[in-house]
């Protein structure tokens, strides 16, 4: 075979493969192998074919209807409703509907009251009627299940905004927290950055508390239409929940005697604040929801629809939705071309591309362009740092992501690239900027330094996903590693990374995973950082880890668990198999120097027995994380990158797995 820059592979741009001996080497182990080379020569001509011109790769990022809904309610709020647009939506709406007249937030879950709420209400803003067998079914759940009085927060603040719900009945949320000094308690800067993107405009949205009139009543979703607002459970006094229950009460009585002049104030703050950080391309850290918040508090604020911030914000909403052939119209949470691209570039570089093979450099030249050289939110901890990471998605310089920063550099560091000393600069500012985003505990967290309070987390607002942004164990792995294959093995930060690490690891063998599914993920993540970091496969903790992955393997062979994981012990690395928690496992095992052994050989056989006849793999269960049960992601490209990483390093090995990068 000989590589081409049509997107076919060839002999002459892979890399030659392990020689084994012959006398120590099984019929079967040569089964395995010449599978594993032929499902990823496959991959690779699948992936290749998916890069854009421009060098970047990006697979749908698929959530729940929640976007869908929210996005149509939106409309109906500022009086924008197309009937293509509600269409189209309703349609994808109505597809993703369970047999029971439920909405899950993932596949094969069960049904989640406040997305059946949203998906019902979008659904009847499209026309449908409340006596069609689909919505009484829905409307049923949701009656059973406490109606919308037990729906989560940030349902009722939509329902709000149309009469549906009293925004006395509501937390309240006051803008004057924009005076808030960063060493006081509850400032925005103690909350992660998407709810702190998230936050800002709705302090504005709950001190206007705005009502649009409704085109039609609810009484069919409360368990009691004449006293839809039932009481909450008051927290006892001495317990933190009941602290913050009675600050919440004052901040009701605050709202009532408010200083004008002094709302006024904070209000225009908050604005000033939501402005600032407008992308280039309109939206808010390239995120659905805190662009929608933004639009409705700007537009509260007196901003018309023409206003160049209004426009630029409304037209970067469309850029998050993705047309079905079916004409369904599903609408991203996020984009995540910056990852997407690092992890294909490792993918294809590891299953054998040559370092400079075109497609590589493209990737390395596309990825330099996004690199941010300008200060964001994370300065505000960290002033003296310089700037030198890189975001998520295609518009976000004021949120670089720790995590996309240690693998870019990883893939970046895997290109030939024609100008070396470009790119040996980048690399230079991501790794001096990541070591300088480490918290005080020797981790590392995706967005900020030492992002812990325990505040946020305890106002009644806050029901909903996580607010703040501490370290995990995935995202200090990828750190970890790579610094170690920038010969960094040694140093005293990356040491104090290795030290938390080991620390963290559960009592199964395990470590827990915050940004994918679950324990696998986690552990899929640290265990080649230890041991390019230079921790022998004999040490202990490689030994559990090892023992564990091998204990929850699939009859099948490959490896699967299911999102329940994360509220329920009994699902901790169970569940149906998936290319991606396959690839994940795979990875620990080979870099523990388990290629030899009996699971990995499953393994790769489950991977290669699963391929389609394009290259590609099937994999509609839900494999990331936004927030741990709360809000789950099907990144669509990850059921590509991670198994050809995964076959690639099985028939070529790992060229830094035992820190043999940059340096070291």
């Amino acid at each position: 075979m000989t590589a081409t820059t049509d997107g076919s592979t060839g002999a002459a741009n892979l890399r030659a493969a392990p020689v084994s001996d012959p006398t120590d080497t099984t019929t079967a182990a040569d089964d395995v192998l010449a599978a594993a080379r032929q499902a990823a020569e496959r991959s690779v001509r699948h992936l290749l074919g998916r890069q854009d011109e421009q060098g970047w790769w990006k697979g749908d990022l698929a959530t729940n209807v929640t976007m869908d809904a929210e996005d149509l309610l939106l409309r109906q709020f500022l009086g924008i409703q197309d009937p293509a647009t509600v269409k189209a939506a309703a349609r994808f709406i109505r597809g993703e509907q369970l047999g029971d007249g439920t909405w899950a937030t993932f596949h094969g879950g069960p049904g989640d009251l406040s997305a059946t709420i949203e998906g019902y209400v979008a659904l009847r803003l499209a026309g449908d009627r409340p006596d069609d067998p689909h919505m009484i079914r829905a409307a049923r759940f949701v009656r059973d299940r406490g109606g919308i009085a037990a729906a989560r927060v940030f349902t009722r603040i939509w329902l709000a905004l149309f009469g549906w719900w009293k925004w006395d009945d509501l937390p309240e949320l006051p803008p004057e927290l924009m005076f808030f000094p960063k060493w006081v308690p509850l400032n925005i800067y103690d909350f992660g950055c998407w709810a702190r993107q998230t936050i800002v405009p709705l302090t504005v949205v709950s001190a206007k508390r705005p009502v649009r009139p409704a085109p039609f009543t609810l009484d069919e979703l409360h368990t009691d239409p004449a006293r839809p607002n039932p009481p909450g459970r008051t927290a006892p006094v001495a317990s933190w929940d009941g602290v913050f229950q009675r600050l919440d009460k004052a901040l009701h009585l605050y709202h009532k005697v408010a200083p004008r002049g002094l709302r006024r104030i904070a209000m225009n703050a908050a604005a000033r604040w939501i402005i600032e950080r407008q992308e280039n391309d309109g939206c808010w850290g390239g995120i659905q929801p805190p662009a929608v918040y933004s639009v409705i508090a700007l537009h509260l604020l007196g901003y018309d629809l023409d206003h160049p911030v209004m426009r630029a914000g409304l037209a970067s909403l469309d850029r998050f939705t993705v047309l079905r052939e079916d004409g369904a119209r599903m609408v991203e949470a996020c984009q995540s071309p910056v990852w997407d691209t690092c992890l294909a570039t490792i993918a294809l570089a590891d299953a054998g591309l040559s370092p400079d093979h075109p497609a590589l450099v493209k990737a390395a030249d596309w990825m330099l362009g996004e690199e941010i050289v300008r200060p964001g939110d994370w300065s505000v901890r960290k002033p003296r740092l310089a700037p030198g990471g890189w975001a998520f998605e295609f518009h976000n310089d004021n949120y670089p992501d720790i995590d996309d920063t240690a693998e870019v550099v990883l893939a970046l560091r895997r290109v030939r690239h024609p100008d070396p000393e470009r790119v040996e600069a980048a690399i230079d500012r991501g790794v001096r900027w990541n070591l300088g985003m480490q918290s005080r505990n020797g981790a590392w967290g995706a967005f900020d330094a030492d992002n812990t309070s325990p505040f946020p987390n305890r106002l009644p607002f806050c029901d909903f996903g996580e607010v703040i942004d501490p370290p995990s164990a995935d995202v200090t792995g990828h750190v970890v590693e790579m610094l170690a294959v920038e010969g960094r093995s040694s140093h005293p930060r990356t040491r104090r990374g290795i030290e938390w690490l080991l620390a963290e690891q559960e009592a199964s063998g395990a470590w827990f995973g915050r940004w994918g599914v679950n324990y696998i993920y986690g552990t899929g993540s640290v265990v080649p950082a230890l041991i390019a970091a230079g921790l022998p496969a004999a040490h202990p903790s490689v030994r559990r880890a090892v023992g564990w992955l091998e204990s929850v393997q699939n009859e099948d062979g490959g490896w699967g668990e299911d999102l329940r994981s994360y509220q329920q012990e009994e699902w901790v690395g169970r569940g149906a198999s998936t290319a991606s928690q396959t690839a994940w496992a795979l990875l620990a095992l080979l870099a523990a120097g388990e290629r030899d052994g009996r699971p990995v050989a499953r393994g790769i056989g489950w991977l290669a027995g699963t391929q389609q006849a394009d290259g590609s793999w099937d994999e509609p269960y839900f494999t990331g994380t936004g927030f741990p049960w709360d809000f789950s992601i099907n990144y669509h490209l990850y059921r590509q990158v991670f198994p050809l990483t995964a076959l690639g390093r099985y028939v070529y090995g790992d060229p830094f797995a035992t820190g043999t990068g940059k340096g070291a």
